[in-house]
């Protein structure tokens, strides 16, 4: 299993950025992908983005050309740069990991957009 920690949520106005970071604690070339996840009150948790181990990174429409996944390997790092933020983008932002058929989930950041 592998653990994870999220940083970088907060309040910011709408249009504004954000950048939400994912430390892992384990060398990400050996996780198999990690994601970013989100869930807003009343609603179920769904899928914003998500890179692989070889650095393939897949987008739900919602965020696309608005938001990018990246990754630092020498740090064990997940981001998550949100721009153009939105109200509905308003939710707990949750870093994901799958490795050895264990999924792993962090404990989550607050991203609220309102003016």
């Amino acid at each position: 299993q592998v653990q994870l920690v999220e940083s970088g949520g907060g309040l910011v106005q709408p249009g504004g950025s954000l950048r939400l970071s994912c430390a892992a604690s384990r060398s990400i070339f050996s996780i198999n992908a990690m994601g970013w996840y989100r869930q807003a009150p009343g609603k179920e948790r769904e899928l914003v983005a998500s890179i692989t181990r070889y650095g393939i990174a897949n987008y739900a429409e919602s965020v696309k050309g608005r938001f990018t996944i990246s990754r630092d390997t020498a740090k064990n790092m997940v981001y998550l740069q949100m721009n153009n933020l939105k109200p509905e983008d308003t939710a707990a932002y949750y870093c994901k990991g799958y490795a050895n058929n264990v999924i792993s989930w962090g404990q989550g950041t607050q991203v609220t957009v309102s003016s």
